[in-house]
């Protein structure tokens, strides 16, 4: 019986079926039920909440121009009441000068059609016999069609009067749909009617309410900031001030930079892009550039937007093609500035948000509140990834919306490797080892691979085949290892103290066994170490897991080995291993024993001194750690040998 079939046997009369029954979670259900009540009070009453919305992210945009101002000693209500002054009516003179500019130019559209049917004739003639032709061919078809079935009323009779005809003829004695000049068709008269400006009122009423209640807010909320953070921290309690402080401060700093460099940005956008289509002779240039602007704080969805309109007006008002395609390029021009020059220079931080988060959450938003959740979608997702990391209960929300990596390298790896995907998981190893030196990858991944892959076959949760897949694929990467450039980089700065030892060391190298106290996990464990040491220095020879202690206590007495290296990962194998290093140490008393306890992070001084007693020199629990201690105990053993 071997080694390792001996302590399995002990081990697996351990194991016993864990009885695992279904408990409810109440705290879930509760959790799950509060999110659906919360979002139904938002939809239903987002006539309360939208303008609550917008005024608390015009107050955090705000404050910090408000907060200058009274560091330079002007009092809070004043500086309050200039900043709103100035910024609502910058807002709503921009407002009522691009409704005036986009009234005239739904007036203006008509006049240019025969700027679009030159291009469309263009495009015919460049498409002649292509796919061109064919879907503006497929388009004129279906508008005529359309408006053949387009027939005034007067023209078709009612379903009543089909309904009537027979019986009306019958009377008359003639035929069936017949008319005579006692009973003549009289055409339905059709009167157009234009609604009321009466009908539009309540909208413009609830709109300017909005606006007003806005206004009111923002105000109140700037002038009372201090008193309402003060209510907002009692209310979490003093037991979690520290906390509550940390979530508000992170939310507006975040909130505030993000909205101030947005503004910044797409402020210089729309004025560059005004000013250019001012220069290009596009009518309208101060309304398309603040449509650019204002379409830009909506993510991935309003530039496209905003590049598309001006882009068609100008193929209707421009006869040519020379000042649309200016038109495009320019566009483009500022867009690849905005992305690749001011946004890394003024974002010194991201939202915290993943893109496929605030996706979601602006269709979330936008479901929710419209337009103006179109808006506010990424500065609310901020809020509630914040205020994830500070609220337990709601953690997994942090977690779904963050843009940080929540897997470590080891552990991500390690799931790569269980879910039998080995070129990803090479491909991690690449990418780790492109900042990390080869004994970094080995301590900081493999061997924590290892580590977990013995602990979820000892609880039963990795079958047998699983193992196998998993250290034969980290066999491979430790071997293709041996051979790159970058290991023999690292190999030659670990054997810089090693080079220390002369001309002796070289030419009397001494004989190294390697020998796995458990598994194959162990012997794998091994060879990474051998790819560590350098060739030059040291010859090391790695015994089978499958070896008896005899075995190994014989090819030591052979080989005249002098420093042997155990590896005994753990979780377990620490019985096994005492009982080889006892029956070494009681046998070689002059070998240097080295026992590597590699990823070992629980009880390590306790292990320790179990080892110890059993005649063990050194113990090591890292791989670079293991390495310097046989650096020390092989010059001791050249000594010796000389």
């Amino acid at each position: 019986m071997t080694r390792r079939s001996r302590v399995r046997l002990t081990t697996s009369c351990k194991r016993q079926p864990a009885v695992t029954s279904r408990v409810e979670n109440p705290p879930l259900l509760y959790l799950l039920g509060s999110l659906v009540l919360i979002i139904a009070c938002l939809y239903w009453a987002k006539t309360v909440f939208v303008p609550i919305a917008l005024a608390v992210l015009l107050t955090f945009l705000l404050n910090p121009v408000v907060s200058a101002l009274q560091a330079r000693g002007l009092p809070r209500t004043p500086a309050v009441l200039i900043v709103v002054v100035i910024v609502f009516s910058l807002i709503g003179g921009l407002v009522w000068t691009v409704t005036r500019q986009l009234i005239t130019l739904a007036y203006e559209l008509p006049q240019y059609q025969q700027n679009l049917k030159d291009k469309i004739a263009d495009l015919r003639d460049f498409g002649q016999n292509s796919v061109v032709e064919r879907v503006l061919t497929t388009i004129d078809e279906v508008s005529k069609e359309l408006q053949r079935t387009r027939r005034p009323i007067a023209e078709s009779p009612t379903a009543g009067q089909r309904r009537g005809m027979p019986q009306a003829a019958s009377k008359a004695g003639g035929e069936p749909g017949a008319s005579g000049p006692e009973n003549p068709e009289k055409p339905i008269p059709v009167v157009v009617q234009t609604p009321s400006m009466l009908w539009q009122l309540p909208s413009l009423l609830e709109a300017l309410a909005t606006a007003g209640l806005v206004i009111i807010l923002v105000i109140f909320m700037l002038i009372r900031y201090a008193d309402l953070r003060s209510r907002l921290l009692f209310l979490a309690g003093h037991h979690r001030l520290t906390t509550a402080t940390k979530a508000l401060d992170e939310a507006g700093h975040r909130i505030s930079r993000y909205l101030l460099m947005q503004s910044i940005i797409n402020g210089s956008f729309g004025i560059a892009v005004g000013l250019g289509f001012f220069l290009l002779g596009v009518p309208y240039a101060m309304l398309w550039g603040f449509l650019a602007a204002v379409l830009r704080f909506i993510p991935y969805v309003g530039p496209p937007i905003a590049a598309v309109l001006p882009s068609a007006l100008s193929l209707a008002v421009f006869p040519g093609w020379v000042q649309p395609v200016l038109v495009v390029g320019l566009i483009l021009v500022l867009e690849l500035a905005s992305n690749m020059v001011m946004e890394p220079l003024l974002y010194g931080q991201s939202a915290g948000v993943s893109e496929v988060a605030l996706l979601v959450a602006v269709a979330f938003w936008t479901w929710l509140w419209g337009p103006v959740g179109l808006v506010l979608a990424t500065p609310l997702t901020v809020c509630i990834g914040v205020l994830s990391k500070y609220i337990p209960q709601i953690e997994f929300i942090g977690v779904l919306l963050g843009d940080e990596p929540v897997m470590e390298s080891p552990i991500n790896y390690y799931q790569r490797l269980v879910a039998r995907d080995q070129d990803e998981a090479l491909a991690l190893v690449e990418d780790y080892l492109t900042t990390h030196t080869a004994d970094t990858l080995y301590d900081d991944v493999l061997i924590p691979a290892l580590n977990a892959a013995k602990r979820d076959r000892d609880q039963g949760t990795l079958t047998e085949e699983d193992l196998q897949f998993i250290l034969q694929a980290t066999r491979a990467i430790v071997e293709d290892l041996s051979i790159s450039p970058l290991h023999a980089l690292t190999t030659s700065t670990l054997t810089a103290v090693s080079s220390a030892q002369g001309a002796t060391a070289a030419t009397a190298l001494p004989q190294m066994l390697g020998c796995p106290a458990y598994d194959e996990i162990d012997e794998l464990a091994l060879l990474m170490l051998r790819q560590l040491l350098d060739p030059a220095h040291y010859t090391m020879t790695i015994a089978s897991s499958e070896m008896l202690t005899g075995e190994v206590l014989s090819m030591v007495e052979q080989q005249h080995i002098r420093l042997i290296c155990i590896a005994a990962l753990p979780p377990g194998a620490l019985a096994p291993m005492r009982y080889l290093c006892k029956r070494l140490r009681a046998r070689f008393p002059d070998c240097k024993i080295i026992v590597g306890r590699w990823g070992v992070q629980e009880d390590r001084d306790a292990s320790q001194a179990v080892l110890h007693e059993a005649g063990v020199d050194e113990v090591g629990t890292t791989l670079r750690e293991t390495y310097n201690q046989v650096s020390q105990l092989s010059q001791l053993v050249t000594t010796s040998m000389a």
